[in-house]
């Protein structure tokens, strides 16, 4: 389920959508970079911000599939890179991580104030869905131009999943996550020479090695622990105020579906849980059936939104 739908062949192409790329300013050296993909009366139409999980990018499969479904249910579409991703790395001196929600919150205050957009919905996936649910929480009611969110996997309790992702048995996702974080983390320290202290760096064996040592210092943490406990939506997801909607799934390898099982997330007003027992990690592949194609979550995610809007 993880694995089949990143090789599935699909049309990617989204060449029958208008796109035009944006910088949004988060402070004085920090830009991020947006795909945009307007309706043809943008202010009448609902938006999507999409964000990415660890190690993609607007690029990847995930953000071009759930994009074109939701630019044809009528939606502006907008698929964010995080810091650095993207081939971005020149627009922020910094890395990106968990706790980033405030990029986000800036977006969202962006298009209602100068586009004038006035129903937003955030939708993240994996690590983004962490950063939507914070954001939404952090945003509670000050923000009215938030519609909603969705989430699919998010990684609300980074402690929790840092320690599955490190288990044996998932060492080919961890080994994936972690040879393209030290690869990019060369990439930032040839841009920004001196930043970072690369020695020891092929030694680093573990994520929440790499974390403790980079990603924390990085994003003003103390260490790796305080990270991953500050960076979790888990702290802010009780103070959401918007419909919310998350897809996680059972068999997830490195995302314990215990987290979704807490009474503050089950009887939580607005917040509903979508959780198949089969999924794996933001995969949820089916065979088509009903006239939908094999992308499950992707269908599930516009169906709310559309029937929210």
């Amino acid at each position: 389920m993880t694995l089949v739908p990143r090789y599935w062949p699909r049309d990617m192409s989204l060449t029958a959508l208008p796109q035009e790329s944006r910088l949004f300013s988060i402070d004085p050296a920090t830009q991020l970079l947006g795909i945009c993909h307007w309706q043809q009366n943008r202010t009448a139409a609902p938006t999507a911000i999409l964000v990415h999980g660890l190690e993609g990018c607007s690029e990847s499969p995930y953000m071009r599939g759930i994009a074109a479904k939701a630019y044809r249910a009528g939606f502006n579409v907008i698929r964010m890179n995080q810091r650095t991703c993207g081939g971005t790395e020149q627009f922020t001196p910094t890395l990106y991580n968990s706790g980033l929600s405030g990029d986000y919150r800036a977006i969202v205050r962006e298009l209602a104030t100068v586009d004038h957009l006035d129903r937003i919905w955030l939708v993240g996936y994996s690590m983004g869905g962490n950063l939507v649910l914070k954001a939404a929480g952090e945003i509670s009611r000050t923000e009215l131009a938030l519609a909603g969110v969705a989430a699919v996997c998010p990684n609300i309790d980074p402690t929790q999943c840092a320690h599955a992702l490190e288990e044996p048995r998932n060492w080919l996702y961890h080994r994936h996550f972690l040879v393209r974080l030290k690869a990019r983390l060369r990439r930032k320290s040839a841009l920004f020479p001196g930043k970072w202290d690369l020695s020891g760096l092929d030694r680093i064996s573990r994520i929440s090695e790499f974390d403790d040592r980079y990603t924390a210092h990085d994003g003003g943490y103390r260490n790796g622990p305080d990270y991953y406990n500050r960076a979790g939506a888990r702290h802010v997801i009780g103070s959401i105020t918007v419909p919310a909607l998350i897809i996680t799934a059972q068999d997830d390898p490195f995302i314990p579906y215990s987290m979704f099982t807490a009474p503050l997330i089950e009887n939580h007003p607005q917040i509903q849980v979508m959780a198949p027992r089969y999924g794996g990690h933001c995969g949820f592949f089916q065979w088509s059936r009903n006239g939908e194609d094999p992308y499950w979550a992707e269908n599930r995610i516009v169906e709310f939104l559309r029937g929210r809007r």
